[in-house]
């Protein structure tokens, strides 16, 4: 499997069909693996530059396109196609992912992180509860969509960021889920950081009405700081 360089898009197996997503690479050619998951619009633009930023920081980072080459417009569209992809067939298609991020050659490690927005957030929870090979977990303001899933399997460290004023994803929306991670058995403690000020989607520089920048900044470097640390301690 020959290096490119330059981020570009990709297709693999997954599901028992052809997935597509968009990979970047590091530097350096090479380094620890991170899944990008996509909020309810789709692979966007700004999903594309979250991978390219995790690239430059030394990940090889790929973001799997759940919706099939499709953005939403609107959030009514993304409404209905958020609600057309059943949790169990998105974690599918993210597993299929993992596989082929870690089968790639530039991959280092056989685990890798998953950092996900919105409804990506909540398929991060999801994924890292039934994939053993998710070690490093960033949701951003998301919940599962289908209740609490069952963690007895997690080996994922958590690191979960989310807006005190968020109204979809209230900071009460948290408590069920710790409490299952905590009895899970797993002895994995998560950390929530609320951000003062901050509403939904606030990491989403596209989104001016929604955009915070202090806690986006500070969001970003602890979870630049989680990442190495869980996936690339030499770092």
């Amino acid at each position: 499997m020959s290096t490119d360089p330059a981020p570009h898009n990709v297709e693999f197996p997954s599901a028992g069909a052809t997935a597509h997503g968009y990979l970047a690479l590091p530097p350096a050619g090479h380094g620890p693996g991170v899944i990008v998951i996509q909020e309810w619009w789709g692979l966007t633009d700004h999903i594309k530059d979250i991978t390219d930023r995790l690239a430059r920081d030394g990940f090889v980072a790929l973001a799997p396109d759940l919706y099939g080459r499709t953005v939403a417009h609107d959030s009514a569209e993304a409404l209905r196609m958020m609600n057309a992809l059943p949790t169990a067939q998105g974690v599918e298609q993210l597993e299929g992912a993992v596989t082929y991020l870690l089968s790639r050659e530039e991959t280092r490690g056989d685990t890798a992180g998953a950092v996900g927005f919105c409804m990506g957030g909540g398929f991060v929870i999801s994924l890292a509860a039934a994939d053993e090979r998710i070690s490093a977990a960033v949701p951003f303001y998301g919940v599962n969509r289908d209740g609490v899933p069952d963690f007895s399997h997690l080996k994922a460290e958590i690191l979960g960021h989310y807006g005190e004023l968020d109204e979809g994803v209230p900071p009460s929306s948290l408590v069920p889920i710790e409490e299952a991670i905590r009895e899970g058995g797993s002895g994995i403690v998560p950390t929530f950081h609320l951000y003062a000020g901050a509403g939904h989607a606030f990491f989403n520089d596209g989104r001016p009405e929604a955009y915070h920048a202090e806690a986006a900044e500070l969001a970003w470097a602890r979870t630049l700081d989680f990442l190495h640390a869980q996936l690339d301690p030499k770092a």
